[in-house]
């Protein structure tokens, strides 16, 4: 089974540190992935989430899960260059237990439903086996040149 390091998940990802939350894909496939992400207590995060308990946000936990499940979008695409893949539902987020430095993040990400330019995965987050969180999420592709709208 292929894998992608760090670099090549950055030349697929247009994130980039402090919020780029795979550090590694171990598996790949046409419509399933599996990421890992390394938990240390240097995460940004932590300062303040909490300082005497340190403990990975959920919603975190669901970014790293949607950047696996881009990583899987964006590879199958020729001209990935010019999308970014946009996080546009989240549904069915549970947190089962909390994760700490010194984890490592195993983030699980299907396909349910494809169309052109949307995409429905479910995921599963676990640590040495434990299911941690799971989510179902919605990616949308999007030029990159396409400007956000404005919030008021």
């Amino acid at each position: 089974m292929p894998t992608l390091d760090i670099n090549e998940i950055q030349r697929i990802l247009p994130h980039r540190y402090p919020f780029l939350l795979v550090d590694r894909i171990i598996e790949i496939e046409a419509e399933r992935i599996v990421g890992i992400k390394n938990v240390t207590r240097n995460e940004p995060f932590f300062a303040g989430h909490f300082p005497d308990f340190p403990v990975m946000p959920g919603v975190l936990i669901v970014e790293a899960m949607a950047q696996a499940a881009g990583v899987l979008v964006l590879k199958s695409i020729p001209d990935r260059d010019s999308k970014l893949v946009l996080l546009v539902a989240i549904e069915n987020a549970r947190f089962r237990k909390p994760v700490v430095p010194g984890d490592t993040l195993r983030l699980e990400m299907s396909i349910i439903k494809r169309k052109a330019s949307v995409a429905k995965m479910a995921g599963r987050a676990t640590v040495d086996g434990v299911l941690v969180a799971e989510a179902e999420v919605m990616c949308k592709l999007a030029d990159k040149d396409e400007q956000p709208a404005a919030s008021s």
